[in-house]
């Protein structure tokens, strides 16, 4: 359900093609041509605790007699309704397992009211016992699916149904980190997404529809119209989408929603988590996987490997060689269907390890350039120690002028001791939205794009390193620290990072947003005072793993994300998702480094290697 991490500028507009957060028609691809091997039960009941039914549909072994024979169970459990699984479900049924494609409630043909993400927990325990008391099942159940389906996996775990044997969550929101809001920040994308899930049915057509939802983000953005009545503006008043913006941070009623430390800690089954480099929900998939690996028992931490592919959110189900015109090669082409299971027959079956699980942690390391040729899986035996050492980059420039890409900064590792740069963000300027945005974009050439980082003047700062002077491998988390002062009690910031080869191509390689009430805390709102210098740390713990080109640069751009895929911060300090153009203020940022103040990238650069021919 979530997005690509590429640049915030194509952030959002990617949705209906392979940046995806749920490609359409479908909320996943399936396999060409299932296999006709399974028997069928449809319109399967299942109650929960609470007396509400959830519709399934169950695709077992083909049988050779009226009775089935026992079998392991897998499930999904969707809004997306179960027949856009058909496909999946078809597999695992014609290799010996029992697959229940099961509505969420409120969705599909099951009863109740859909809550996105709030009765999964109960609901995923219920239908993991009843599953495992049917005749047709051995007593092991597990999960399957990714985006919202890798959620409700983590949600279902917490509750400690008995008969639970592994779960795969694949790029799993974690609520509210990466959604419905980016770290507090809202998206219009909300919007559509509550529009996909309204009803019972699906709305795959009008969900698609990019066109449709571009042109009225962008009116929205043009009019100044309040966040909190895009739903109605669009046409589709949603009590789901008004439900979120009565809570605009990390507080309890997200909590319910995932699992607790203590409950991490007794988590002990075998778990795969799988995710990609320009997953959107990366940011979800890794902060669950890194919370169970830290709280988890010695015993049970070799029980929990991690798959990052390069892929986007619809890759971690259906892996493509190339996302948005950055090419990846024919390695990242991954059959994740037969490796699923492969999983189940070694945790359900007692079958062998899946041979791709070489290590703890696997991880694909794009090639220099951009053909793809030599990319490559690598291990690890931990993520840690993928993100260790990094080397700091001072943010540096001459006579403060770091206002373009022609008149840029610098990232040196030579701390400076003196001056700031400036830039501006006027909230009722919608010459980005307009010129930048608002036009048809090219979903197949998003992440070398660079019409976004051309576009910036004085409402941005853009930083190069000097060219590197041999092929340089990046691989892991890279982290910025701005040292900021501005007059305004509040604004919204988002940083971009780039490789620029020497011939010019750019490639998206990370990107982050924040707000600067939430720079201590994703749980308390603390206003800037006018003049006070505050550190604003940009450190979402997202995983990039690439080969830089000898001769490349990196560029950094600081901007406003002042987009129309993104709830527009108008820096009064007031509730944002009320505030309108009377509420605007415009904001002057400076954006230290000096020796006090020392902005700063980390990068995990490794020793530079030999070209290969």
């Amino acid at each position: 359900m979530k997005l690509s991490i590429l640049p915030a500028a194509f952030f959002l507009a990617l949705v209906a093609n392979s940046i995806a957060q749920t490609p359409a028609p479908a909320p996943s691809p399936s396999p060409v041509k299932p296999p006709a091997d399974y028997d069928l039960r449809w319109a399967v009941k299942i109650p929960m605790r609470d007396k509400v039914e959830l519709n399934a549909t169950l695709y077992l072994p083909k049988m050779s007699d009226e009775s089935p024979p026992k079998a392991p169970v897998i499930f999904t459990l969707t809004p997306y309704i179960s027949d856009s699984y058909h496909a999946r479900a078809a597999y695992f049924a014609s290799h010996g397992y029992v697959f229940a494609l099961v509505d969420v409630r409120g969705r599909g043909n099951s009863a109740g009211e859909f809550e996105a993400f709030a009765h999964e927990s109960e609901d995923g325990h219920d239908v993991v016992e009843w599953l495992a008391q049917q005749p047709f099942c051995d007593g092991k159940v597990a999960m399957w699916g990714g985006s919202y389906a890798g959620f409700d996996q983590w949600a279902t775990a917490k509750e400690f149904p008995p008969h639970l044997a592994t779960i795969v969550p694949v790029a799993a929101p974690h609520p509210p980190l990466d959604y419905p809001s980016y770290q507090n920040v809202g998206e219009t994308y909300d919007v559509q997404w509550f529009t996909f899930t309204s009803g019972r049915a699906g709305q795959q057509n009008l969900f698609g529809d990019q066109k449709f939802w571009r042109t009225k983000f962008l009116d929205a953005y043009k009019k100044h119209i309040p966040f909190k009545d895009l739903d109605s503006f669009v046409g589709n008043p949603s009590a789901n989408f008004q439900r979120i913006l009565k809570h605009p941070m990390a507080d309890a009623y997200y909590d319910a929603m995932v699992p607790t430390i203590d409950q991490f800690k007794k988590i002990t089954l075998p778990i795969l988590t799988i995710t990609g480099q320009y997953d959107g929900d990366e940011l979800g998939a890794l902060t669950f996987y890194r919370d169970h690996i830290a709280n988890a028992s010695s015993e049970t931490r070799p029980k929990h490997f991690l798959i990052i592919g390069p892929w986007d959110h619809a890759g971690t189900r259906t892996p493509t060689d190339e996302v948005a015109g950055i090419k990846f090669g024919s390695a990242a082409i991954v059959d994740l269907n037969d490796l699923h299971r492969q999983w189940y027959d070694w945790t359900m079956k007692n079958g062998v390890r899946p041979e791709f699980l070489k290590d703890q942690v696997a991880y694909y390391l794009l090639a220099p350039g951009n053909t793809g040729a030599n990319g490559e899986w690598k291990y690890a035996d931990s993520l840690e120690t993928l993100t260790a050492n990094p080397r700091t980059f001072y943010l540096d420039s001459k006579n403060g002028d770091a206002n373009g890409v022609f008149r840029s900064g610098t990232l040196t590792e030579k701390k400076p001791s003196e001056a700031a740069d400036r830039c501006v963000y006027d909230p009722l300027d919608t010459g980005r939205g307009e010129n930048v945005e608002g036009v048809e974009p090219n979903e197949k050439t998003a992440g070398i794009d660079q019409r976004f980082p051309l576009s910036i003047g004085k409402d941005g700062l853009v930083y190069h390193t000097d060219p590197l002077r041999a092929e340089t491998p990046l691989i892991g988390c890279p982290k910025l620290s701005l040292w900021i002062s501005m007059d305004t009690p509040d604004t919204d910031f988002e940083a971009d990072l780039y490789e620029i080869q020497p011939d010019g191509t750019s490639i998206a390689l990370w990107s982050d947003i924040r707000r600067l009430r939430y720079r201590e805390s994703l749980r308390e709102a603390k206003l800037v005072k006018p003049g006070e210098i505050v550190k604003c740390d940009f450190d979402p713990g997202l995983f990039v793993a690439r080969r830089l080109m000898k001769g490349s640069r990196l560029r950094l751009v600081i901007s406003s994300p002042n987009s129309i895929f993104w709830q527009k911060n108008y820096n009064s300090g007031g509730v944002v998702a009320d505030e309108t153009a009377k509420n605007a203020r415009t904001c002057h940022v400076k954006m230290y480094h000096d020796a006090t103040h020392a902005s700063a990238l980390q990068l995990p650069l490794r020793e530079p290697t030999a070209s290969r021919p």
